[in-house]
C-alpha cells in the first residue's frame, strides 16, 4: 500500500483506483506550475516506466536518435499539429530553456531578419510579460505601449487602438497572466505588425488562431506536461535563412529547426509525456470541447466568489482567465488560515504568488470538475466559521 504525509489529513478527496490495483490518495493539486497532469496519462507513464512497449527500456533512458524515439517525438508534433490546426507554413520547436529563454530568442531572431529595424512594441499585463519586455531592452528598443501596472495588473488594458510604431517589428504580449488571473479574450489590434504570445499557461486549453500569429509559444509545465520544455509554433518566413552574426547557435530558431527539434539531446522525457496529453486532449473531444468544460469549471468558482461574503476575486470581471483564479479575504491572516486549513483538507497549493499573498487556484485541463466543487465547499465551510 503506498501511504503519504498527506494521507492522514486528507478529508473528502480521496479518489481511489479501481478494484483491485495499489490504494493511493491524491491530493486536489491547484499549483500554477508545475501543475497537475491527467490521471490517465500519469498511469499510461508508470505502467512504460521500466519497459517502452517491449525495448526493455524506459523513454528516459533511450536514445534519443533511435527510430523508436523518433517515432515519438513525430507522433508527438503531429498530433499537436492536429489540435491547433497548425499550418504546413509554421514549424514546431520542441525546446529546452523554458519561455523565458524566449524572451531573448524572440528579439534576437526577430529583429536580426533582413529589413527589420531592431524595435518591438510591448504590453505590459503582469510579471511575465514584463521580464520579457526587459530582456528585450538589452537587445532591441523595446517600448512599452500599454499597461495595466496602476492597477497591480488586474485587468488588461483597452488594446483597440495601441500607439504602435509604423517600424515596429512586432507587438508582444503574455495572453493569460498566472499570477494575476487576467486573460486577453480578444487579442490587440496589432495594426498589421506580427503579434508574439507567450500562452504558457493557457496552453491548450482552448482553440487558437495560429495564423493570426508570428510566434505562439508556452512553457509546458503548466497546462501540458512537465517542466522542462517550451514549445514555439513559429512561421517559417520569421526563421533565419543561414546564421545570424553574434547570436548564439543555441538562441537561433534555424539551428532546432533544421534539426528537427533535436540539433542537441532534447527534452525526451517531457516530450514524451507531452505526447501522451495530446492524445488525451484529442480522446476529450479536442480544444473546442475543453474549452466548454473550462468555461464550467471556471464558472462554479466565480460564481462563488461573486456570491461571497468573504472571499473576493482580484480581477476585473471582463478579463478573468479560466485558468489561473486569485481571490483573497481582504486579512494577510485569514489568507494564512485558509491556506493551511485548505491543505489538510486535501486542496494543495492554493497560496498566492509571494508577490502579490492572497490564494490562488489554476484549475488547468486536468483539473477535474470535482476539485473545483471541493474548493468551492470547502470555501463556503470555512466562510460560515470566519
Amino acid at each position: 500500500m503506498l501511504y503519504c504525509a498527506c494521507h492522514a489529513t486528507y478529508r473528502g478527496a480521496t479518489r481511489n483506483h479501481e478494484k483491485g490495483k495499489n490504494h493511493m490518495s491524491r491530493v486536489y493539486n491547484f499549483s500554477a506550475g508545475p501543475a497537475v497532469l491527467p490521471e490517465d496519462v500519469l498511469r499510461e507513464c508508470a505502467d512504460e516506466m521500466l519497459d517502452y512497449r517491449g525495448c526493455g527500456m524506459s523513454v528516459m533512458e533511450m536514445s534519443h536518435r533511435s527510430a523508436m524515439y523518433q517515432k515519438i517525438i513525430d507522433d508527438a508534433e503531429a498530433d499537436l499539429r492536429d489540435l491547433m490546426g497548425i499550418p504546413s507554413n509554421y514549424k514546431v520547436l520542441f525546446l529546452q530553456g523554458g519561455a523565458s529563454q524566449q524572451f531573448a530568442a524572440i528579439p534576437l531572431n526577430i529583429c536580426n531578419l533582413p529589413g527589420a529595424h531592431k524595435k518591438a512594441d510591448y504590453i505590459l499585463t503582469g510579471m511575465w510579460a514584463k521580464k520579457a519586455f526587459q530582456e528585450a531592452g538589452r537587445f532591441i528598443d523595446a517600448q512599452a505601449v500599454a499597461s495595466s501596472a496602476d492597477e497591480t495588473f488586474s485587468y488588461i488594458p483597452d488594446c483597440s487602438d495601441l500607439p504602435i510604431r509604423d517600424d515596429a517589428d512586432y507587438v508582444y504580449i503574455c495572453e493569460n497572466n498566472t499570477i494575476y488571473g487576467t486573460v486577453y479574450h480578444e487579442l490587440p489590434n496589432t495594426k498589421g505588425k506580427l503579434l508574439i504570445s507567450d500562452v504558457s499557461s493557457m496552453f491548450l486549453s482552448q482553440p487558437h488562431d495560429v495564423e493570426r500569429y508570428g510566434v505562439i509559444y508556452g512553457g509546458v509545465q503548466k497546462n501540458v506536461g512537465p517542466a522542462g520544455l517550451v514549445i514555439s509554433v513559429i512561421r517559417e518566413d520569421l526563421i533565419a535563412g543561414e546564421d545570424i552574426a553574434d547570436v548564439p547557435t543555441m538562441l537561433q530558431w534555424k539551428t532546432q529547426a533544421d534539426a528537427g527539434s533535436m540539433y542537441n539531446t532534447p527534452n525526451c522525457w517531457a516530450i514524451y509525456v507531452c505526447g501522451k496529453v495530446f492524445k488525451w486532449l484529442k480522446g476529450k473531444g479536442g480544444l473546442a470541447a475543453m474549452k466548454e468544460v473550462n468555461e464550467a469549471k471556471a464558472k462554479i468558482l466565480y460564481d462563488f466568489l461573486d456570491e461571497s461574503e468573504l472571499f473576493k476575486g482580484t480581477v476585473r470581471k471582463q478579463d478573468r482567465s479560466l485558468m489561473n483564479v486569485p481571490f483573497v479575504t481582504g486579512d494577510a491572516d485569514l489568507d494564512a488560515e485558509f491556506v493551511k486549513e485548505s491543505k489538510a483538507a486535501g486542496l494543495e497549493n492554493l497560496k498566492g504568488h509571494r508577490s502579490v499573498g492572497g490564494m490562488r487556484a489554476s484549475i488547468y485541463n486536468a483539473m477535474p470538475v470535482e476539485g473545483v466543487e471541493k474548493l468551492v465547499a470547502f470555501m463556503k465551510d470555512f466562510e460560515a466559521k470566519h
